[in-house]
């Protein structure tokens, strides 16, 4: 059985939300502040974790348990679910390592497809045949699918689970432009248009990081992105 964290420190907020998830079949842990669940994860890792950003008297608790989580593990889904609705909470809290940023508004419908997408895509990498491909190049882009770890020029990039995937299929096929609607299907996940175009703005942002003349990854207007070889 799927073990999912909860970490709300409303009772009733949280209580609602773990009734609704343990009738889909999942073991639910909740918690209602930053401390309780991190020493709680550091025991033992859930298999998808649901947070809250603003926990009890830490205005950001929520941000500083999700780098904590990710710390900890490269490949626990992580949600935000927050009544924090402006972009630019969004952008911190995906650039935290977060895969998905919803509001208390979503229904609970969508919070459940999310979170099954999210675990079809950790079965998926758990299922892979032994046989695959373990590292893909493309110039100076190296991508170890062992490890999910991305190289530009040797160096790392600090990618979240979800960024990975995404660069993992505009490499596959360099110069062929990939729709919004086909890197959420293959990053296993369910996020509008918006949250793809983030992603794509964070991930330029950690490969300009590294290299201020990283220029690889081109937006196509009206049709998507696609993956150009380096320029000089």
């Amino acid at each position: 059985m799927k073990q999912i964290a909860i970490v709300e420190d409303e009772a009733a907020i949280r209580d609602n939300y773990a009734d609704v998830i343990r009738r889909q079949g999942y073991q639910v842990n909740t918690y209602a502040d930053r401390p309780s669940a991190q020493t709680a994860f550091e025991q033992r890792l859930p298999d998808l974790a649901i947070i809250d950003i603003g926990l009890g008297n830490e205005i950001d608790g929520g941000f500083a348990l999700c780098q904590a989580l990710r710390a900890m593990s490269a490949t626990v889904p992580i949600i935000f679910l927050t009544a924090r609705d402006s972009d630019i909470d969004t952008v911190v809290g995906l650039r935290m390592g977060a895969d998905d940023y919803l509001t208390k508004d979503v229904s609970l419908p969508h919070l459940m497809a999310r979170i099954a997408a999210l675990f079809r895509r950790s079965d998926l990498l758990a299922q892979a045949p032994a046989s695959q491909v373990k590292s893909l190049h493309c110039g100076p882009l190296n991508l170890d699918l062992d490890r999910m770890r991305v190289y530009w020029h040797d160096t790392l990039i600090d990618l979240t689970v979800t960024e990975f995937w995404m660069v993992h299929a505009l490499v596959k096929r360099p110069g062929h432009v990939k729709s919004r609607q086909a890197l959420m299907d293959e990053a296993h996940a369910v996020v509008d248009d918006s949250t793809i175009t983030s992603h794509v703005k964070r991930i330029r942002k950690k490969f300009l990081a590294v290299d201020s003349q990283f220029n690889c990854i081109s937006t196509v207007y009206g049709m998507g992105y696609r993956w150009d070889e380096e320029h000089p």
